[in-house]
């Protein structure tokens, strides 16, 4: 993994996904993830891309999902919980209120995880400066998931700021999810997502501001 760190983002990807393993891309189809995306896009045109369907995003959110799935031709794969929300909710009531983190592990983490069990490159939008939780963030990382399976997890834009995501987007004229404009720095699902409370921590917003990650990027162990 020597020298990962001195490459830019897209000649990361390049060299990433030039190697012959099964890779996939997170995307919650906000900006960083669509900057990934983009550049993964271009060297595997159908890398598989997947989106965790939990139920309550915004439906802004997924008309979004929509429109670049049709006009990028993505691979897109929804990966679901084990209990649609119907059920969710009638076990659990509103469990994001009560319990985020164990809705959280139900609705994103499990699903996810299981979702990986087939690849071997996991590439994803996290940056070192959205976060103090992601300030020692590694572009290549092997992380080890609960079954104990292994993979290469990438981050391209980890040393990238948010300007930087911007400059990106306006450059090759991505149209940026809307919620942005309406002052959203970092947008999960809607019951759980608001304005940041912090000015200097885009993530701020998340979960009432009582944590700063669902647990997917903090679940599986670092090696």
């Amino acid at each position: 993994m020597s020298g990962h760190e001195t490459l830019t983002a897209p000649e990361l990807v390049a060299q990433i996904l030039a190697q012959p393993e099964t890779a996939c891309i997170t995307c919650s189809f906000q900006v960083e993830d669509m900057v990934v995306l983009d550049l993964a896009r271009k060297a595997r045109p159908d890398i598989p891309v997947l989106f965790l369907e939990t139920g309550y995003h915004f439906p802004e959110t997924y008309a979004y999902r929509d429109k670049y799935a049709s006009k990028w031709q993505l691979n897109l794969v929804n990966l679901m919980p084990k209990t649609t929300l119907a059920e969710h909710e009638a076990a659990f009531g509103k469990l994001y209120e009560s319990k985020p983190t164990e809705c959280c592990n139900i609705r994103k983490v499990e699903p996810l995880f299981r979702g990986l069990a087939g690849y071997q490159l996991w590439l994803t939008g996290l940056r070192r400066d959205q976060s103090p939780t992601r300030a020692n963030l590694k572009k290549v990382e092997t992380h080890v998931l609960p079954d104990g399976k292994s993979l290469l997890k990438i981050s391209p834009l980890a040393d990238w700021t948010n300007r930087d995501v911007w400059q990106y987007i306006k450059a090759n004229g991505i149209e940026p999810l809307e919620l942005y404009d309406r002052g959203f720095t970092s947008i999960g699902c809607q019951p759980c997502t608001r304005l940041p409370d912090d000015p200097n921590n885009p993530r701020s917003g998340r979960w009432g501001g009582n944590k700063l990650e669902c647990g997917i990027h903090t679940f599986s162990e670092k090696q």
